[in-house]
């Protein structure tokens, strides 16, 4: 009877660390914690979860290994069927083809240069449109903010024939200029930053900036950017993997100026009577391999500026 009288009457967390200090406060609480089978983020998971989470590894890295293992096939032939599934040793030899053959170097300069450049604008004009719906009052904002946000639903084949005839009118097909001015700005980009700094960024802060006498672009730049850069982060890697991975617009406006995108660089591997898989499939490695390191060098940076940034209850 005691021990349960001592259980269920067992000092709080806030309590121990009023009387006896952090250190025993903290190991209190991992030793409750651990009787009661839970973790900060809630409880442990079970088998069921690990089996679901390993279904998903492997539906999601499947078409990447089957890309790896076609590209390393030492024959065409072997590019179809079963033996596809089974990888071959001239992985380096088909990158080497495919390197060549798209002018790899060109092709990687100016995917970066498209992809940085739309990237940081459209962060920073996301990042200033989210501020002003968010926190500024004026009229029509919450009619601009949806029509902004309706524009999403609007299919990008539905824009490609008047975005081709004015950049044509422009005198800039088959240029970069053509695929970055399209993408400045993205209303996934607005609606993103609106939501985030509308939870993030307090009044009080804004009305201490004014106070010490800073201007509406000062309050922006040392009080909002600072606040919104968590979320900045995860729109500009959003935005960045959307360009180098974008097809379909370069595909139509670049024109024969098809080496200076990756994607289409890619998509010109295939023949047109005969499509060699394993030089195509050499090329595709080739433009999703910089992404990869991207998330490899980026990935902990990117998740820890988020949970630091994150707002708590």
């Amino acid at each position: 009877m005691t021990g349960m009288h001592d259980t269920h009457h067992e000092p709080s967390v806030p309590a121990l660390e009023q009387i006896y200090g952090t250190k025993v406060a903290s190991a209190a609480a991992k030793r409750r914690a651990k009787r009661l089978d839970v973790t900060s983020q809630g409880r442990r998971p079970g088998k069921p979860s690990y089996t679901v989470l390993i279904l998903a590894i492997i539906v999601f890295v499947f078409p990447l290994y089957y890309a790896v293992s076609i590209a390393s096939q030492n024959s065409p032939s072997n590019q179809y069927g079963v033996r596809a599934l089974i990888p071959g040793t001239a992985l380096l030899s088909n990158i080497g083809r495919a390197f060549n053959a798209i002018d790899f170097v060109q092709a990687l300069g100016g995917t970066f240069f498209v992809s940085t450049l739309v990237s940081i604008s459209t962060v920073l004009f996301s990042t200033l449109a989210g501020y002003s719906f968010a926190k500024l009052r004026f009229r029509g904002r919450n009619f601009l903010l949806t029509f902004v946000i309706a524009t999403m639903t609007i299919p990008q084949q539905l824009s490609v024939v008047p975005l081709y005839i004015m950049a044509n009118k422009a005198g800039l097909y088959g240029s970069l200029w053509a695929v970055i001015i399209p993408g400045l700005v993205s209303a996934f980009g607005v609606f993103w930053m609106t939501q985030y700094i509308g939870d993030a960024l307090p009044y009080e802060l804004i009305e201490a900036a004014r106070v010490d006498g800073c201007s509406m672009i000062r309050t922006f730049w040392s009080v909002a950017l600072p606040a919104a850069r968590p979320a900045a982060s995860m729109l500009f890697l959003f935005t960045f993997i959307g360009q180098w991975t974008n097809y379909f617009w370069p595909m139509l406006i670049l024109g024969s100026n098809k080496n200076s995108m990756l994607t289409v660089a890619a998509a010109a591997l295939k023949g047109a009577y005969f499509t060699d898989y394993t030089m195509v499939m050499a090329g595709v490695i080739l433009t999703t391999f910089p992404l990869i390191l991207l998330f490899f060098f980026a990935g902990r940076q990117l998740v820890s500026g988020i949970m630091a940034g994150a707002v708590k209850g």
